[in-house]
């Protein structure tokens, strides 16, 4: 008996240590949340600010918020399973998207402020997406 007994007090403690760990697994959707509204500011102004003026800021703050939030996720306790794979899918969803939405904005729809918004709401959409997905399993 004592074995079963065992047994139970380590299953609940794992059980312990899974739900504090996915409670604290929340700063994800965060992250994935501000990366999806940084595209709805930075894809436009890369696709409409022109000049030097206009590249140096983009790229200047477009670094500042990934090193912000690459140190942000860095800096969390828990990191959620699967985390890595599903990190990759979400950014190379979104390389590739914004990489269309640039070769597209620079050549073919020069200044189009339509297209910028459209381009933005794309470009949002991978890091979007994984957000509410994120958020509905959680």
């Amino acid at each position: 008996m004592p074995e079963q007994a065992d047994a139970a007090a380590a299953l609940q403690g794992i059980a312990r240590i899974e739900a504090t760990a996915k409670g604290r697994s929340g700063w994800y959707i965060g992250y994935l949340w501000l990366f999806a509204a940084w595209q709805l500011v930075v894809v436009p102004a890369v696709l409409l600010w022109r000049g030097p003026t206009g590249v140096v800021v983009s790229t200047l703050a477009n670094a500042l918020v990934v090193v912000g939030l690459s140190v942000f996720a860095t800096r969390q306790p828990v990191v959620p399973r699967g985390y890595g794979g599903r990190h990759l899918k979400v950014i190379g969803a979104w390389t590739v998207t914004y990489l269309l939405v640039l070769a597209g904005g620079l050549t073919v729809f020069t200044g189009s402020v339509a297209f910028a918004a459209v381009a933005a709401l794309a470009c949002a959409a991978p890091p979007a997406a994984a957000a509410w997905r994120e958020a509905r399993t959680a």
